[in-house]
């Protein structure tokens, strides 16, 4: 005997999915995806905590706290600060869009 699985399928945005309202899920969303390049620019750049901040001058308690994936605490204004400090240019470009409730994104180069 086989179970039928069930699975919806998704919005696109974890956050929505997980039933976050919409305005909500649009930042949770938006600020994942920044701390998210955050990581991934250390990661690239073999930093630890105290390697960013000699380098960079960062907080080192920021540095783990991305590293271990605890950004909750972390702004969208943070988090573009953090990006700013890691040598990146933060850019923000606005776009008209024919679809409504268009997602915000992160691109990185």
């Amino acid at each position: 005997m086989s179970k039928e699985i069930k699975f919806e399928e998704s919005t696109g945005n974890v956050f929505l999915d997980m039933d976050f309202s919409e305005e909500e899920a649009k930042n949770e969303l938006l600020r994942s995806n920044l701390a998210f390049e955050v990581y991934r620019l250390l990661e690239e750049q073999k930093l630890t905590p105290s390697k960013a901040e000699a380098r960079f001058g960062i907080d080192p308690s920021d540095v783990s706290r991305i590293q271990n994936g605890e950004f909750e605490e972390f702004s969208v204004e943070q988090l573009f600060m953090l990006l700013s400090q890691l040598n990146c240019i933060v850019e923000i470009r606005i776009i008209p869009s024919n679809k409504t409730g268009e997602q915000q994104r992160v691109v990185s180069i």
